[in-house]
């Protein structure tokens, strides 16, 4: 007996892996089978009436949709995970900030706002990360690259856009993003803000301190 486009639909989701596009959904399928993209649009709305209220939640991201545990879980699932989260110096996390609010960005503008200067390894470490990319370059003498984030950064952060961004007078308590900081799997990407994941914080005081000050330094930029 085929199985229900629902439960395909769920099944693919919840076995790829990464975050699946309308698009990628359709190749699924038989050329004489592919849905619509309105069908699938209704399917997913479905799907994520279907895990209201229980261990996973359907959330679409910057490359697509996919079925995740809700952070209420994450101490658990962190524990799945026997390597030691990657930490991330005070430095690094403002020169994030600074990119995400201002972007696209130059290093010296970044500099500027944070008042020292930024190390090359900085940004390496968010590159190889692969939350932020070269989105250009400024039509000024020495063409400085210009910063921007990536889809990967959305897909951490459970961003469908730019757009998602909370206000920057929204961003409290900051730990939430030292807790993105930490993500080792797409199981534990968290929401940004409170009311949407409602996770109580781990994250040492002093962290929370120093993320707090780096995204004051661009808010009052």
């Amino acid at each position: 007996m085929k199985p229900e486009l629902i439960e395909i639909i769920e099944a693919c989701l919840l076995t790829a892996g990464h975050p699946l596009t309308i698009k990628q959904l359709q190749a699924l399928f038989e050329p004489d089978e592919i849905p619509a993209r309105e069908q699938l649009q209704t399917v997913l709305a479905e799907i994520r009436g279907r895990w209201q209220g229980r261990s996973l939640e359907l959330v679409e991201v910057g490359s697509g949709f996919r079925l995740q545990a809700r952070a209420l879980f994450r101490p658990w699932l962190a524990r799945l995970d026997e390597e030691r989260p990657t930490r991330y110096s005070r430095a690094t996390l403002e020169t994030l900030a600074v990119i995400v609010y201002r972007q696209p960005v130059t290093r010296a503008a970044i500099e500027e706002v944070r008042g020292v200067s930024v190390s090359s390894q900085i940004i390496r470490t968010l590159s190889e990360r692969d939350w932020i990319r070269i989105v250009g370059h400024r039509d000024v003498p020495g063409k400085p690259a210009l910063f921007g984030t990536t889809k990967q950064f959305l897909d951490d952060f459970n961003l469908k856009s730019l757009a998602g961004l909370p206000a920057l007078s929204e961003i409290i308590p900051a730990d939430h993003l030292q807790k993105e900081l930490n993500l080792q799997a797409a199981l534990e990407a968290a929401a940004v803000t409170e009311r949407e994941n409602n996770a109580t914080s781990d994250v040492p005081p002093s962290d929370q301190d120093m993320l707090r000050e780096a995204i004051a330094e661009v808010v009052d930029e």
